[in-house]
């Protein structure tokens, strides 16, 4: 594999962005709603939603993290979220995937002083959780990551 670099991606990075998070999803068998319009919009403005960091191999797109700031009070900090990682087939197994992490860590320290990391990983992906648990990340079993689907988020705002 030629050298890698792990940057911040422009506004010229957004087609090949949503290229590698296409194919995260394809490679866990989700959908994928997003359009480069919506990437553009959580990307970029005053406040972005979501920031990303991406991979470079001689000119390839390697893989893509995908983060988002959150704060606990449990820990009275702030922290990251990630929510999509993705290593191309090639790039696997040289360590791209921790490289991906330490850089959305590293840009995340920068932006919003993050202290801590979370990510979600599926339990049918034991490939994913032995990646996961070698860098220390380790399940808490006093949580239960629930969500509110767009048409019950409807309905809750309604009920104001």
């Amino acid at each position: 594999m030629d050298k890698v670099t792990i940057r911040r991606p422009d506004m010229d990075d957004l087609e090949r962005l949503d290229r590698g998070l296409r194919q995260l999803s394809a490679d866990l068998g989700d959908p994928y709603r997003a359009r480069a319009d919506d990437l553009r919009r959580a990307l970029t403005g005053d406040r972005p939603l979501a920031h990303a960091v991406l991979a470079e191999a001689g000119g390839d797109l390697a893989g893509v993290a995908v983060f988002s700031p959150i704060f606990s009070t449990i820990r009275g900090a702030a922290g990251l979220y990630v929510s999509d990682l993705w290593v191309a087939r090639a790039a696997r197994g040289r360590g791209l995937g921790r490289r991906l992490l330490a850089g959305a860590a590293a840009e995340a320290a920068r932006l919003w002083d993050a202290r801590f990391l979370r990510l979600v990983v599926y339990d049918d992906n034991p490939a994913a959780l032995r990646f996961y648990r070698r860098l220390g990340l380790a399940a808490d079993g006093k949580e239960i990551l629930m969500t509110l689907d767009e048409s019950g988020l409807d309905a809750l705002k309604g009920q104001r």
